[in-house]
C-alpha cells in the first residue's frame, strides 16, 4: 500500500455519507452562518406574508369603496328624483315644468353615464348582432333586409367599451329569397 492509499478515505458501496473533518472554529462559524441565515429567512418570510396580508386588506378595502364616488353622484339624481315625486304628490297643476325636471333629471343620468364611460349602443338600421343585440321579437319585411334591427325595446350600453347590457330588439325577416 502507497502512502497516498493511506490518505484516501476508505469508501464501501454501503457508505452514504462522508466523514469530514473540521477544526472547531470553522465549525463554529459554519452554525453561525447557518442560524445567521435562517434568522433572515423567517423575518424575509414572515415581511412577505405581512405584505400578501396588507394587500390582500387594502384590495378589500378598495373593492369595498370603489363605487363610493359614483354612489354619491347617484345620490344626487335620487334627491332630483324624489322632488319631483314630491311636487307631483302635491297635485302640481303645471305638468310643462314637471317634464322639465324629469328631463333635467334625464340629462343628470346621461351625464353620469357619459363620465364614467358608459356609453349606448345603436342598434335601429344596424344588422343584427348577437354580440350586442338580443332578440324579443320578429316582423316579416320586405321593406328591410333580413336581420336588419327595426325596432329597439331596450337600448344596450356598453362601458368602456366592453357590453354590460344588449340592447332587446325586433328584427326584420325578409322571405323575398326563399320565393326565389
Amino acid at each position: 500500500m502507497t502512502q497516498q492509499d493511506e490518505q484516501k478515505p476508505i469508501e464501501s458501496e454501503n457508505d452514504q455519507e462522508k466523514i469530514v473533518e473540521l477544526k472547531e472554529s470553522e465549525y463554529l462559524k459554519l452554525l453561525q452562518e447557518l442560524k445567521d441565515h435562517k434568522d433572515k429567512y423567517v423575518r424575509i418570510h414572515a415581511e412577505f406574508d405581512n405584505a400578501r396580508k396588507r394587500t390582500e386588506r387594502e384590495k378589500m378595502e378598495f373593492v369595498k369603496y370603489a363605487n363610493e364616488e359614483l354612489m354619491s353622484e347617484f345620490l344626487a339624481i335620487l334627491d332630483d328624483l324624489e322632488r319631483s315625486v314630491q311636487a307631483a304628490s302635491n297635485k302640481h297643476q303645471d305638468y310643462d315644468a314637471f317634464l322639465k325636471g324629469i328631463e333635467m333629471v334625464m340629462a343628470h343620468v346621461h351625464e353620469l353615464l357619459k363620465k364614467q364611460n358608459v356609453t349606448p349602443i345603436d342598434a335601429v338600421g344596424k344588422k343584427f348582432d348577437p354580440h350586442c343585440h338580443e332578440v324579443l321579437m320578429q316582423q316579416e319585411s320586405d321593406e328591410h333586409e333580413d336581420g336588419m334591427v327595426i325596432e329597439q325595446f331596450q337600448k344596450g350600453y356598453a362601458l368602456n367599451g366592453r357590453l354590460i347590457r344588449t340592447a332587446k330588439v325586433k328584427v326584420a325577416v325578409n322571405h323575398r329569397e326563399e320565393k326565389l
